[in-house]
């Protein structure tokens, strides 16, 4: 598979799409851009940092922002990460769809269970994309 573009995609772009952009810039070659988006973008999680931070993943860069601020030139791969709500649509262009539990779903009264479903998500990306990106 020849790829230019990684595009992660969720609802808003909070959590699930931003650790995969930072996880994929952490493992991919520098020629692969990573992006990630939503259809209704609101902001990055603040667990998002902190359980990237866990793993050496700098995570300055990254901000929520809309599928107009990603660009889909040459050959693009869609990761869609959405499990319980319905994922924006991306036509033209490749679709893998990965469903992962929302972690900023439900309560954040036990902070150490609310971080552990982060870890959780990150986990299961890191090793999703471990594997995608050794066939690209």
């Amino acid at each position: 598979m020849s790829i230019n573009n990684l595009v992660f995609l969720c609802v808003q772009n909070s959590a699930r799409s931003q650790m995969a952009e930072a996880i994929a810039r952490s493992l991919a070659p520098p020629t692969l851009r990573c992006w990630s988006a939503g259809s209704e973008p609101f902001r990055v999680r603040p667990q998002v940092p902190l359980v990237l931070a866990e793993l050496g993943i700098n995570s300055d860069d990254l901000f929520s922002k809309g599928l107009d601020a990603v660009p889909l030139d040459g050959p693009t791969l869609v990761v869609t990460l959405c499990a319980e709500e319905i994922c924006p649509a991306s036509p033209g262009v490749q679709v893998l769809h990965w469903p992962i539990d929302d972690p900023a779903a439900g309560s954040e009264s036990e902070e150490s269970d609310y971080l552990k479903r982060f870890r959780e998500a990150r986990d299961e990306l890191r090793t999703r994309l471990q594997e995608l990106l050794a066939n690209i």
